[in-house]
């Protein structure tokens, strides 16, 4: 079975999610049977590279809200995360584009190291100190860290077509999906979890994605197929 999970660096709930999601999937007893795939969406796709600004400072330009109840919804979302064993800074982050993440992410997810590295990118920007919108050294620090080749990854940050495509193809096909916003988990293309819903929730959306799954259908044996088994190979007799 395969989940598709579209999410943003920059989300914090999709950050939470995950952790949900994880959790859910730890307990399932298909768990081994699972491939977990992360597809890319940017809430802020048309903010320019360099255009980094403190989370709450954009929180009150795009929502209209009071430094004080952004602060207030940073809180909470500090308060959720550690109830899922998250650290979160709730002062002092800030805010900017993700498309490099992304084009990284695709990059990774090459190599079989998406999901070490979009890890490390959500507690990079969430949990810790140094900012990973204005240096790409650092992204390089956080590639390497997730079992990456350094001088490969700034090949690809450094080319602003590398994975360019890919992101673009995710982007739409969350449009055509239906999802207006993130964390969206998409299950084997037949089932859609929209949020960073309770673990409960991904559990029970699991086991009936698993339930669900059509039975193998046998095309109609010929009578001439050759194959393998238990007891040897079947020799053609000439």
């Amino acid at each position: 079975m395969r989940v598709e999970i579209w999410s943003d660096i920059a989300c914090p709930w999709c950050y939470v999610g995950k952790a949900r999601f994880e959790k859910a999937l730890e307990a399932f007893p298909h768990r081994d049977d699972v491939e977990v795939v992360h597809r890319s969406f940017e809430l802020d796709p048309n903010r320019a590279k360099g255009d980094i600004q403190p989370v709450l400072t954009m929180l009150t330009k795009k929502y209209g809200m009071s430094e004080a109840q952004a602060q207030a919804g940073e809180d909470n979302l500090g308060a959720q995360a550690a109830a899922e064993g998250l650290d979160y800074r709730t002062r002092d982050r800030d805010h900017g584009n993700t498309f490099d993440m992304h084009r990284l992410l695709h990059f990774a997810k090459e190599q079989g190291r998406q999901d070490e590295l979009i890890g490390l990118l959500y507690r990079a920007n969430f949990a810790e100190e140094r900012s990973v919108f204005d240096d790409d050294e650092r992204l390089v620090e956080l590639a390497v860290a997730a079992g990456l080749d350094a001088e490969a990854a700034r090949t690809v940050l450094a080319d602003p077509a590398a994975y360019a495509d890919e992101v673009r193809a995710d982007e739409r096909e969350a449009a055509e999906l239906g999802a207006s916003g993130v964390p969206f988990f998409v299950l084997d293309r037949a089932y859609g979890v929209s949020g960073a819903q309770p673990a409960e929730v991904f559990a029970q959306a699991l086991k009936q994605a698993w339930g669900d799954r059509p039975p193998l259908t046998l095309i109609q044996d010929s009578g001439d197929a050759q194959a393998c088994g238990p007891d040897g190979c079947a020799v053609p007799q000439g």
